[in-house]
């Protein structure tokens, strides 16, 4: 567990270095703009990280699957090797995404004075900007948006229908608090990354509210990252306890 909640914080420092410091500079300074270059960087950057993070916490689902349902063969079934393959599917998948996302979003023409109507370079709003017709591009987006939201979801809701039946057959009260209370933290998790990304990628583009649009990507690209953090921190006994030894030992 400790190994991807590594890999999950690694990435979301990432994600929102690479998104912060840009928007803080357009919202305090004269400058309300950005270069091709950069752009095109950060719009790399971001999709990558945030294909990563779909499918890393598929795989911190099936590592809660294992806890739970298969306690006594955790450490066969996670062994270290598998743990590696695993993040590095992640990563791997997420750029490899992104990368061709990238090509096909910047090789759209662009019309006019090319303002995009958002705090940062994201897929959706640079496609309002063509000049052509996107449809091809719209319906490739959604493919993958599927493949990347939709895919690794189903598999998380599979994982965590095994965990609750295995719990509802514990006999033991505690040990089902324990089971609970050790998945609660990815639930939470699970909840606001996938709920704001789908509702971002996978809406009509007749639909699609700029606005709204920009809430909910900062929404997932900036606030959960954030609170990531203090969702496993509040949640963990480990960490409470560490924290509760740190401040008396200050104290």
């Amino acid at each position: 567990m400790y190994f991807f909640l590594s890999n999950l914080s690694f990435l979301d420092l990432c994600y929102t270095t690479s998104i912060v410091p840009q928007l803080l500079v357009n919202l305090w300074g004269p400058d309300k703009s950005i270069s091709y270059a950069g752009c095109a960087s950060q719009l790399y950057i971001s999709l990558a990280l945030g294909s990563t993070e779909c499918i890393l916490l598929g795989m911190m689902a099936y590592d809660r699957y294992a806890a739970v349902c298969r306690p006594l063969h955790y450490m066969i079934i996670m062994h270290p090797r598998l743990c590696s393959q695993m993040a590095a599917i992640s990563w791997l998948s997420g750029f490899s995404n992104s990368l061709i996302q990238t090509s096909l979003t910047l090789h759209v023409p662009l019309c006019g004075k090319n303002r995009i109507d958002h705090f940062l370079c994201e897929v959706p709003p640079l496609l309002k900007l063509a000049c052509v017709d996107t449809t091809i591009n719209e319906a490739e987006l959604f493919v993958v948006s599927v493949l990347f939201l939709l895919v690794p979801i189903s598999f998380i809701l599979v994982s965590y229908g095994r965990i609750v039946w295995t719990v509802l057959h514990m006999k033991s009260e505690s040990g089902q608090r324990k089971a609970f209370w050790t998945c609660g933290s990815h639930l939470v998790v699970v909840s606001l990354f996938y709920g704001t990304a789908i509702y971002a990628y996978l809406q009509p583009t007749n639909s699609y509210s700029q606005d709204q649009g920009k809430f909910i990507s900062l929404f997932y690209t900036v606030i959960t990252p954030m609170i990531n953090p203090l969702i496993y921190t509040l949640r963990n006994k480990d960490v409470k306890g560490a924290i509760k030894k740190a401040l008396h030992m200050e104290s």
